[in-house]
């Protein structure tokens, strides 16, 4: 039985002093049955590290460098995130993708990186609205899950998480169904099932497509779906914590 995982993704948004009383806020209402963390940026990590470090909020990075050291100029590396308690990296995320140029092959090496220093990667992967339309949505995640797999190999998915970011239902007033997510969840576990049924089995697989509090409950209702990667909905402590009761 999978458990439930529920992941705010800040972004680049707040204050120190806001990114400490969310935090406080979410850890006040937490009771759900599933696991929870929250992404923050680089900045509020150490302080968020002090205040959680004895609760049941998980913390994770936004990203991670996809080199262990060295004269890279602005990144974070695995080593330095471990020491400020995350769990968790984002790896892959669309918009890392699109804005900033992460190909699958430095995604791949951001996997492995997180996991060289005990941090769990949640590998994103998802369509953009051209490739949906193009009915392009299965080959573009067998290409992002194969780039790492390639490198990394199924069993590194046995310490990992997927999120599939629908990107064309991201900020754009389209709106994926409960069944068209399904499908899509459905396939990515398929996929992994056709290399190794229990990493498939045991494998959370997060929706990241704009849930919220009124369509949350029926996406995790599907048989396929075990919780959600939240943006916009993860700033607010009291909407981030419905969603996190609706598991």
């Amino acid at each position: 039985m999978r458990r439930s995982l529920v992941v705010g993704n800040w972004k680049m948004n707040g204050t120190l002093a806001s990114a400490e009383a969310l935090a406080r806020g979410v850890v006040a209402g937490l009771g759900s049955n599933a696991d929870v963390a929250v992404c923050a940026p680089y900045v509020f990590l150490p302080r968020l590290h002090e205040i959680l470090k004895d609760t049941d909020l998980a913390l994770g990075s936004q990203n991670v460098a996809d080199k262990e050291s060295g004269a890279f100029t602005g990144e974070i590396s695995a080593a330095m995130l471990s020491e400020v308690g995350c769990k968790y990296a984002l790896v892959g995320h669309s918009e890392r993708r699109s804005y900033y140029g992460d190909s699958n092959a430095s995604v791949a090496a951001r996997f492995c990186q997180a996991q060289s220093k005990g941090i769990v990667p949640i590998l994103c992967i998802g369509e953009t609205l051209e490739q949906r339309e193009q009915d392009q949505t299965f080959a573009v995640i067998d290409e992002q899950l194969q780039a790492v797999i390639d490198v990394a190999g199924i069993a590194a998915f046995a310490s990992a998480v997927l999120a599939y970011e629908p990107v064309w239902a991201i900020g754009t007033g389209r709106t994926a169904t409960d069944d068209q997510a399904q499908e899509v969840h459905y396939y990515i576990r398929q996929y992994l099932a056709s290399k190794d049924q229990s990493i498939a089995d045991n494998m959370q697989i997060l929706y990241g497509g704009s849930a919220k509090p009124d369509n949350a409950k029926g996406l995790f209702a599907m048989p396929d779906i075990d919780g959600g990667l939240i943006g916009g909905a993860s700033l607010d402590a009291d909407s981030f914590l419905q969603i996190c009761r609706s598991v």
